[in-house]
């Protein structure tokens, strides 16, 4: 078993992966994910995203951490922020997703990079602790704010009508 960099030809499997995931946080009808949306994120003119694989015994992919870079202006540096992290359970308890998550820390350590940051749910007990044992501590005291589909468009939309 090891985990590498991701390459075009894991697309399929980390799509279907990220599938996994979002029926395992019960938000599966939120996936619109597609091969092609991957596969330009991670391989495009202007790549945005970053991702890592982990395979089983066999070879196959049963794993991922795809994750993008942030900025700190307090740190005054780059850091990461893990969006998925990701192993089948047949696969879990085997150190694959310790050492995808040991992977993008020493890419921190060895870019210089400050932070290495993720969201979990707040019921996901076996993930926190997972963090927990691998010496993360939760950032108490912040909540995650998002826009999404209507509530993104209508806001935007009202920049567009008083701004003109």
């Amino acid at each position: 078993m090891s985990v590498r960099p991701i390459r075009p030809d894991d697309v399929p499997a980390v799509v279907g992966l990220v599938r996994e995931l979002a029926e395992y946080e019960q938000a599966a009808h939120e996936v619109r994910l597609t091969g092609e949306q991957l596969a330009a994120a991670l391989f495009g003119d202007s790549p945005a995203l970053f991702g890592h694989v982990a395979l089983g015994s066999d070879g196959a992919v049963v794993g991922t951490a795809l994750w993008f870079l942030t900025f700190s202006t307090w740190r005054g540096t780059h850091g990461i922020h893990l969006e998925d992290l990701y192993v089948q359970p047949e696969h879990r308890g085997s150190g694959l997703g310790r050492e995808l998550l040991r992977t993008l820390a020493a890419t921190c350590v060895e870019r210089g990079y400050a932070r290495l940051e993720w969201s979990v749910l707040d019921w996901n007990e076996p993930s926190i602790a997972f963090y927990r044992a691998a010496g993360a501590v939760p950032v108490d005291g912040w909540t995650v704010f998002r826009l999404t589909d209507e509530a993104l468009t209508g806001f935007a939309a009202d920049r567009r009508r008083t701004a003109g």
